[in-house]
């Protein structure tokens, strides 16, 4: 009969829930696609693909399986400082700082010295506008590398043919 799922061994449990995230990308990278045949796009730009909440999974997706996604989890952490109350503002300037400004920092990305420098000094009067410019910065790399990377990836290329 029936024996439930604790029976079954650990490792396929896991492969399971691996198994369920994978399809519950392809349902989101299906429901990506059919939105831009639709509006008759080919290809998003980069700013479309963020504002769209299953292009920025997608993307996130890719940016994972090459382990290079500290760019945009900065850019959306960022996003998030940004539209934050003032009083969280210092707070979440040491986290972004620590996380990815900081020479020792486990997902840092890569700033010129300059803006890293002005940066340093954030936690000690955090303001809403202090990571635009390396925001932008980091936005301009994305756009000059990860992103046509995405387009030309299997990935990319796979739901672009069901279009």
């Amino acid at each position: 009969m029936c024996r439930g799922l604790a029976s079954f061994p650990s490792s396929c449990l896991e492969k399971a829930k691996g198994m369920r995230v994978k399809i519950s990308h392809l349902a989101e990278r299906h429901e990506w696609t059919h939105k831009y045949r639709a509006s008759e796009k080919v290809l998003p730009d980069l700013e479309a693909l963020l504002s769209n909440k299953v292009g920025l999974q997608a993307f996130q997706w890719f940016l994972r399986s090459e382990f290079s996604e500290e760019n945009l989890e900065f850019w959306l952490a960022c996003e998030d400082y940004r539209r934050s109350e003032e009083s969280q503002l210092g707070t979440k300037a040491q986290c972004i700082y620590s996380r990815f400004i900081n020479s020792e920092a486990l997902q840092e990305v890569n700033l010129d010295s300059e803006t890293r420098e002005s940066l340093a000094r954030v936690t000690e009067d955090p303001r809403a506008d202090a990571f635009d410019e390396a925001q932008q910065s980091i936005y301009s790399l994305m756009a000059k590398d990860s992103f046509p990377r995405f387009l030309r990836s299997a990935h990319c290329q796979g739901v672009l043919k069901t279009l």
